[in-house]
């Protein structure tokens, strides 16, 4: 009896969940740095601009709280946080699908020292390698950026794009749609073109109209725009990619794993733009309707809805405004509702305003009647060119970025304590096609990816697969002759160079292409190298290539 009571305890504490029939398709959606605040902000902002909509396309599924963290710190960033969702592992700030360094002290969960900077296989992976299953990613910032790169990819660095970008391109990501043209290099381009893609660039028509099952559509060079500063003809959508993406998921026989991001509610977040923040968590509910519809017709997909940290640490009301707890939804909510762009966007308009005009442009975009101080703030930028000061004069001042934010937040009376990441619990939403299995409560990130792990029913663990796929070339090719060096055309790359016999095995980074005998063979899986290791990260199968 003792036996079966520690067996159930430890089957509990495991986040271990009842398994009923497996989901077919599972769409993980993700507003980045988005707090309570923030889906209040959102629903009472709708609730005033349109009385009749009381409710988000969330809301009838909202049904917890998820603590999230990096390894050793409770305030997380995207790439170690969404890490935590695909992986299972919590790590440092910064770093990709990959097992942390030790911070014996200050670790939350008990770290392996052994496995430090080792890639580890995300959900993602595993869902494509052990089932076949299409892969989406739809985003807004590029596609290199942490929490779409946390799905398909592995760094030590979320910097480092040259190693990520390539990585994604070459992982099996079936449709993939967001911001980042200037990071899909030529020889990326004619990979994707050689498997039988679609790439599309900064075109929404051909996104639309595209019928290939294999789909890249890119828009704008870096970050696309936030939403209130959309230009429809120009970009499209979070809940238009989101439909697309589906569309050709859906076609899959073998079901799909999609993750969706409002990737910059986050960034609206870091600048303390109130309301580029509610614009772009609208945005975000709109895609989660267009989730959350194909599922309930579908009744084969789980759909996930989890922000994975906080963010500025807003609040609806400010000490700031006096009397501020009993301001009326008008006083709270109506100078925002006139703002028609963000400072960013604000920023654009006045670089190329003549200083005349300003207060009129101002006026037209936001409903702030300046403030002569206002009006000399504007005009004391150093990033002002059009000002009538002299560049000495200027020099002496602010930047806009920093004198619009704080004009428009002046204005309003939300609040915020930082413009970074915070560490409060993060909202739940579920739509599980199996009620009794449904995630509710309150869980942190590791049983969040214990719970995806569960409803695809994968056949092998993510531990097992990391085994596999990413096991140490000293281990795979020990007493095998071999030499790591610097290509000759880049010195950037290393290059990992095997013989046996009268085969020689070329394996370089980023790539799931390797050479035999001169001969590119295509790899289930990317191969990764770190240099703070010296070690190449790879397929165990690459032994048997070797001798076959």
């Amino acid at each position: 009896m003792k036996r079966i009571s520690f067996i159930l305890t430890a089957f509990l504490c495991c986040g271990m969940l009842l398994q009923g029939k497996p989901a077919k398709n599972l769409i993980l959606m993700i507003p980045d740095g988005t707090s309570l605040a923030a889906l209040s902000s959102a629903r009472w902002y709708q609730r005033y601009n349109h009385p009749e909509q009381t409710r988000l396309n969330i809301d009838p599924y909202l049904c917890g709280t998820v603590l999230t963290f990096s390894s050793n710190a409770p305030i997380g960033d995207s790439a170690p946080t969404t890490s935590c969702y695909m992986t299972g592992y919590p790590s440092r700030a910064g770093w990709v699908a990959t097992y942390p360094t030790a911070d014996v002290k200050n670790d939350i969960l008990p770290t392996d020292t052994s496995k430090a900077y080792q890639p580890l296989m995300t959900v993602m992976e595993a869902a494509r390698i052990t089932q076949n299953k299409a892969l989406g990613l739809v985003f807004t910032c590029e596609f290199p950026h942490a929490t779409p790169a946390d799905c398909v990819s592995h760094s030590y660095s979320r910097s480092k794009y040259q190693w990520i970008a390539p990585q994604m391109v070459h992982n099996g990501v079936d449709v993939l749609i967001g911001g980042g043209s200037q990071y899909l290099s030529d020889a990326d381009k004619k990979y994707l073109q050689a498997e039988g893609y679609d790439i599309v660039i900064n075109d929404i028509a051909a996104m639309k109209q595209s019928s290939n099952r294999k789909l890249w559509a890119l828009f704008a060079e870096k970050d696309m725009s936030y939403d209130i500063d959309r230009n429809a003809d120009e970009e499209p959508s979070l809940a238009e990619m989101t439909q697309k993406a589906i569309e050709t998921l859906s076609q899959a026989d073998n079901g799909f794993v999609l993750m969706v991001e409002g990737s910059k509610i986050d960034w609206a977040a870091h600048a303390n733009d109130a309301a580029a923040i509610i614009s772009d968590m609208l945005a975000f509910d709109k895609a989660c309707g267009v989730a959350f519809d194909f599922a309930e017709k579908d009744g084969e997909t789980l759909v996930i809805v989890v922000p994975d940290h906080g963010n500025s640490g807003l609040s609806i009301g400010s000490s700031k405004c006096s009397n501020y707890s009993t301001l009326t939804k008008d006083e709270l909510f109506g100078q925002i509702s006139k703002y028609k762009t963000s400072a960013e966007g604000l920023i654009k308009h006045l670089k190329t305003t003549a200083p005349d005009d300003l207060k009129a442009v101002v006026a037209d975009l936001t409903g702030i009647a300046l403030s002569n101080k206002e009006y000399q703030q504007l005009l004391q930028c150093r990033d002002y060119q059009r000002s009538a000061l002299t560049d000495d004069e200027r020099m002496k001042g602010s930047d806009m970025t920093k004198v619009v934010s704080g004009i428009l937040d002046a204005h309003t009376c939300f609040g915020f304590t930082t413009g970074g990441h915070t560490g409060e619990e993060v909202f739940l939403a579920v739509l599980d096609p199996d009620k009794e299995r449904r995630m509710t409560g309150h869980h942190n990130n590791v049983e969040l990816n214990t719970y995806m792990r569960q409803a695809l029913e994968l056949p092998e663990s993510l531990e097992s697969l990391t085994a596999q796929y990413f096991a140490k070339h000293s281990d795979v090719f020990s007493g095998e002759k071999y030499v790591i060096q610097a290509d000759k055309a880049d010195s950037t790359v290393m290059v990992l160079t095997v013989k046996h016999k009268k085969k020689t095995l070329e394996i370089r980074p980023n790539t799931n292409i390797v050479r035999l005998n001169g001969k590119d063979i295509k790899l289930n899986s990317v191969v990764v190298y770190v240099d703070r290791k010296k070690t190449f990260y790879l397929p165990q199968s690459l032994l048997a290539l070797l001798h076959s």
